[in-house]
């Protein structure tokens, strides 16, 4: 069942923030283990992009050589698991700061939890449509 592009982009959300939800609890999992680099999930910017192509102008291609402008779907979003390598926060190697992973965490279930609560209302006013009680 499509339900439209709102829904497209709350279950990108979701997948994207368990995706952070998983990542960052290895992290913690890891913050004893020498040479470990903490992971971190990026996919906000490219839904952001997506959400605000419909503002955009497009491109007009005048040549077959020149690279289309596409627009881009939700489905086209993927929630990128990326190694951090630069920073240096124990002697060891180990870059994982507990403190830092749980706030991510914290951010992470709060972003989650308002995901959630803004689909169930979705769901809730479609039920109350369907029925057609007010």
């Amino acid at each position: 069942m499509n339900m439209g592009f709102t829904w497209n982009v709350i279950e990108k959300s979701l997948e994207g923030l368990s995706t952070r939800f998983r990542a960052t609890s290895g992290n913690l999992a890891n913050a004893n283990t020498p040479g470990f680099a903490r992971r971190n999930v990026s996919f906000e910017n490219e839904l952001r992009d997506v959400i605000n192509s419909d503002r955009r102008l497009s491109m007009t291609t005048t040549n077959s050589g020149h690279i289309p402008s596409r627009s881009r779907s939700v489905a086209d979003v993927t929630p990128r698991e990326i190694r951090v390598n630069d920073e240096m926060y124990r002697l060891d190697g180990n870059n994982v700061d507990p403190e830092r992973e749980m706030a991510i965490m914290a951010q992470t279930r709060m972003m989650y939890n308002a995901m959630t609560r803004y689909a169930a209302r979705r769901v809730s006013s479609l039920r109350t449509a369907i029925s057609g009680r007010l």
